[in-house]
């Protein structure tokens, strides 16, 4: 069934690459014009690369060449007036928004709990936390002024439903995800807004298939490999497979944004291959 989110304005963050750049294709494809985010640079502290501007571009133009409009600007998602202006100036071009996916999300090395520094906590919860309230805070006026109802949707993780042993600052901000939505899911519900998370295991994207990822997975190994990985990454699925594509997660994207589920609020839905039954 091809233009389910027709006509339909889709406000993506994290937008450059990855998840983020998947989620603005097939939205497109279906129909939706998109504005897009995405910080664009490394940050401190970080260091798995991030995205660039050269990223960003690459969105753009396959946006464009599905026939579609995009706005697209380099900005933080910690910035509240950064990302005010974004999705206002959004809004401005195309008349309205309908669908939000709040995807950025930062990886960062991990510790224990109690060993953990204060900055590489801080760091994780404003991106992944705070972030995704204020993506949420700046959007909500703009679906309520359609009068139409939209879909909110938040990638949390596998990681908001269970613990995970060295990376609690990214357990703790993918769980307290769930909790904005349930509450946005109720207060929002009587306008016809639904708000819903989903909750993948790894992904194949830049910020999974890395050097960093391998040798926490493998500590065993002195230069572990992709296929180092894979072996224990597959480990975790009922599935056989040691990941999911993005574009897996998009079709979920798509599927809660589309009226294909109309009266589905207050999920967290996982696209697991089945590692929550481990």
């Amino acid at each position: 069934m091809a233009g389910r989110v027709e006509g339909k304005v889709a406000f993506i963050t994290g937008a450059a690459r990855g998840q983020g750049r998947s989620h603005a294709i097939r939205l497109a494809a279906e129909g939706a014009n998109i504005i897009a985010i995405d910080v664009c640079k490394q940050l401190d502290g970080v260091n798995i690369p991030m995205s660039t501007p050269d990223d960003l571009a690459e969105t753009v133009a396959q946006v464009k060449a599905l026939g579609r409009e995009i706005v697209a600007v380099e900005g933080d998602v910690r910035d509240l007036a950064a990302m005010q202006a974004v999705v206002d100036d959004g809004v401005r071009q195309f008349g309205r928004l309908d669908i939000v996916v709040a995807n950025a999300g930062l990886a960062s090395d991990g510790d224990r709990m109690d060993e953990m520094s204060e900055k590489t906590w801080r760091d994780m919860i404003d991106v992944n936390l705070t972030g995704v309230w204020m993506t949420t805070r700046v959007s909500i006026p703009h679906i309520v002024a359609t009068g139409e109802g939209g879909s909110i949707i938040l990638t949390s993780s596998v990681g908001g439903l269970r613990g995970a042993p060295n990376i609690g600052h990214y357990v703790t901000a993918k769980h307290g995800m769930l909790g904005i939505m349930r509450t946005l899911a109720m207060e929002l519900g009587d306008k016809s807004i639904r708000v819903n998370t989903i909750c993948p295991t790894q992904v194949a994207t830049p910020m999974l298939l890395n050097e960093g990822t391998y040798r926490m997975f493998r500590p065993d190994l002195e230069h572990p490999t992709v296929d180092d990985f894979a072996a224990v990454s597959r480990m975790m699925h009922v599935l056989p497979t040691p990941w999911v594509e993005a574009e897996d997660i998009s079709n979920a994207v798509l599927f809660l944004a589309s009226a294909e589920s109309r009266y589905i609020t207050g999920v967290a839905l996982p696209v697991d291959a089945g590692c929550m039954l481990k």
